[in-house]
């Protein structure tokens, strides 16, 4: 060893002396090109001199040159990191204000819209529209309970809710926000810092936060660039009449499960990128495992939702669109969530007969079957995949049929004939089918929807991305059917932007929900955030640009410039057109006091609260019996849940006062669900609406038979007249069955005889 270092040594003296001009140029450009880059990122300390000077000394024989090129990559490298490492933080910090920022509007809007600190606690609780005020009855009662045990006992054997019936309401209500709220409040013992009602809304508004703060990372994640993020917070704020309704209904069940699910959508956002750490993925694998376990627990159609995202990956794994191996783990999250939420809920079969366990089992089980369906010509391949579509469906439907025999689910057959009304296969006089079709959830959107979109300039743009997205996707899919391998890193200047599995995500969830939008008014809720994202990511993104540029084949201009400029000078054009147009608007909304005040509804709830006995049952429209369970705790015939069938058939037999029916059958009808008191509302009673057929009286003259056809033109005749205009006649035989104990404006309270008096 001594006598080849001696050898080196002394090559390298005599290589010095031969060219000793040479050396000394190319020590001072070392000298002055090494200390520049030294000194901005302290490179030039002792100690890494000492480090290369001992790197020198072990391999002498290496150029210095190669040893000058490693210290810029190490200071390129490190500037690169404190570069990314800035944005990460400042986009951090963006995301939480924007959350912080949108909840705080939320809550000044909402005491501006109902005077809600102003108002008295029975007022307040009246302003819990659309039914969803019984969810809050039920966080009052947790809150009064003498212990978190005991009212969590008294909830699974509920007898003090439906009328004639003892129901397990945490189950069939979904009552985990309420419980996980009220047992937050005793914990703390907050009952010194902040009312119940306070800290109730204010979980809601802060889950909306959340909500806002995962939007705004999915579209970050998707462009790499923060300024998505806040482009598609702006919109989601501009356009809130069609992507929530925190704004009227604060303890509805769907304020309280989509936060969650928009953090399992920007978890799985992150998940599927190609160029992510094994460190991150298992932490967003992580997120997505608990999140979607809380979306399941905390809203009854959650697996619908889920099924629809599981739609989505099952088509990008046909298609070969994102790696095998994170659909299969996508697969186990999701089989694990259910089973997990199954047990939690009482075991609820309705999460074992939904469409997503069916579908996980006919995904596996084809995919055992079909190991080598990715493989041969394309032809071969295109036979292949119609063969898996056809085997995956069809053990999916022949699943869940036997899931239902084993474990029968009533809403099954319900949810057939429901679609065939819907879609016109087929005409019903049922009463409850041709109900839900009334609502406007299950409605059509009207061109209001697309209007208020363009006006916000989000449905423009929202189409140029989708279009080139779903472009590039398709060029995608067919080079993987001609057998080209997915790459894992795809450059800019390669403008293939439907390569990337994350966006092809967003691409199939965006077209999915979007099409249930266009056939439920009510599922827009999960379309237009989405929409917001996936149209901040398209123009922010400099890699849609580039897509489309590579399509036009510019030549005059570089195309990854442009590409540049576009994706950073569109997004701040939007960003200040919104700000200078609707900035205003929402300033106004919160200096405006809008007036709500509803003196009849609270002069019926304190005559119930301090005239009618404390077991007295009632009977009405679903809305207005959840008002009444809210505020007074009594007893109702039934509450305004659509999703559980046993609750909606009741519905019918207290709309009967709205018939053409003898006030023998009514009284009969209502006695069997042992009813005390009906209150009759003059809205419904004198309803005037275009359409005739959507009225409650239609609606039943229909379900009675009473309902006469001329000319395409429906009449109602009945030998009775309509008993809510009858009764108020004060006449026998009205008054042999009813008494009239309170009426106002809006309400007529008429209290059912337990004893029959025969006047005349």
């Amino acid at each position: 060893m001594t006598e080849l270092r001696c050898r080196n040594v002394e090559d390298l003296d005599g290589a010095k002396e031969e060219d000793h001009e040479e050396q000394n140029e190319r020590d001072e450009t070392s000298h002055k090109d090494a200390s520049e880059p030294c000194t901005e990122e302290n490179y030039g300390t002792n100690e890494v001199d000492a480090k290369e000077d001992a790197k020198e000394v072990g391999d002498t024989s290496k150029p210095e040159s190669e040893v000058l090129e490693q210290l810029e990559k190490k200071c390129r490298r490190r500037s690169t990191f404190m570069q990314r490492l800035v944005r990460g933080v400042f986009g951090c910090v963006a995301a939480v204000a924007c959350g912080i920022l949108y909840a705080a509007y939320l809550s000044a809007y909402h005491d501006r819209k109902f005077w809600f600190s102003a108002r008295q606690e029975l007022e307040r609780e009246i302003t819990f529209q659309a039914g969803s005020g019984m969810y809050y009855y039920y966080y009052k009662h947790m809150l009064a309970a003498p212990s978190f045990q005991r009212g969590f006992y008294e909830l699974t054997v509920d007898n003090r809710t439906v009328s004639g019936q003892t129901i397990n309401a945490v189950e069939r209500l979904s009552l985990f926000p309420e419980l996980l709220t009220s047992f937050t409040y005793k914990l703390f013992d907050a009952d010194d810092m902040v009312e119940p009602i306070y800290f109730y809304i204010g979980m809601v508004f802060g889950l909306q936060a959340v909500y806002v703060t995962a939007l705004f990372v999915s579209s970050w994640v998707l462009s790499r660039t923060w300024v998505a993020g806040m482009l598609a917070v702006a919109w989601y704020v501009i356009n809130r009449p069609d992507t929530t309704r925190v704004d009227d209904a604060v303890p509805l069940r769907e304020n309280w499960a989509l936060p969650y699910f928009s953090c399992q959508v920007a978890a799985l956002t992150g998940y599927l990128c190609n160029s992510i750490s094994s460190a991150t993925e298992t932490l967003c694998f992580l997120t997505m495992s608990a999140v979607t376990f809380l979306f399941l627990l905390v809203w009854e159609h959650s697996h619908y939702v889920l099924f629809v995202q599981a739609l989505c990956l099952f088509l990008l794994d046909s298609f070969d669109l994102v790696p095998q191996r994170k659909v299969a783990d996508m697969h186990k999250l999701y089989l694990t969530c259910l089973l997990a939420a199954y047990w939690c809920q009482f075991q609820n079969p309705a999460l074992l007969a939904s469409p997503l366990l069916s579908l996980l089992f006919g995904s596996m089980l084809a995919r055992y079957f079909q190991q080598n369906m990715k493989r041969g010509p394309i032809v071969a391949r295109i036979i292949k995949l119609f063969l898996h579509f056809y085997l995956v469906f069809t053990t999916s439907i022949t699943f869940n049929y036997l899931i239902k025999k084993v474990f029968p689910v009533t809403e099954s057959d319900f949810i057939l004939k429901f679609l065939e009304a819907k879609f016109g296969l087929n005409t019903t006089t049922d009463f409850v089918t041709n109900f839900l079709l009334c609502q406007d959830g299950f409605q059509r959107p009207g061109q209001d929807l697309f209007l208020r979109l363009t006006r916000a300039s989000v449905l423009p743009f929202y189409f140029l991305v989708l279009a080139v997205c779903l472009l590039s996707t398709l060029e995608s899919i067919f080079k993987r059917l001609r057998g080209q391998t997915m790459e894992d890193k795809v450059k800019l200047e390669d403008g293939r932007i439907g390569d990337h599995p994350e966006v092809n995500y967003h691409l199939f969830h965006t077209l999915l929900f979007g099409g249930l939008a266009l056939l439920f008014d009510g599922t827009r809720y999960l379309w237009t955030p989405y929409v917001c994202v996936f149209t901040a990511f398209g123009v922010c993104s400099p890699k849609l640009w580039m897509t489309l540029f590579k399509w036009l084949n510019l030549k005059s201009l570089d195309p990854v410039v442009l590409s540049l400029t576009l994706s950073t000078a569109v997004p701040t054009i939007i960003c200040f057109s919104l700000w200078r147009e609707y900035c205003p608007r929402v300033i106004s909304e919160l200096a405006e006091l809008q007036e709500f005040y509803d003196p009849d509804t609270v002069e019926l709830i304190n005559w119930i609260k301090t005239q009618a006995p404390i077991a007295a049952v009632f009977a009405g429209s679903p809305q207005l019996l959840g008002t009444v369970k809210l505020c007074s705790g009594s007893i109702v015939t039934t509450l305004p849940l659509y999703s559980d069938m046993g609750l909606l058939r009741r519905v019918e037999d207290p709309f009967q006062v709205y018939a053409m029916r003898s006030p023998e059958e009514v009284y009969k009808i209502l006695s069997s669900q042992k009813t005390n008191y009906v209150i009759i509302e003059e809205a419904i009673c004198n309803e005037l609406s275009l359409n005739r057929g959507c009225r409650i009286k239609d609606l039943l003259d229909i379900s009675n038979g009473h309902v006469v056809y001329d000319k395409g033109e429906m009449y109602s005749f009945s030998k009775h007249g309509r008993f809510c205009n009858e009764i108020k006649m004060n006449y026998s035989p009205y008054t042999n069955y009813f008494t009239r104990v309170f009426w106002n404006r809006s309400y007529h309270i008429y209290r059912v005889n337990s004893v029959i008096s025969f006047q005349y």
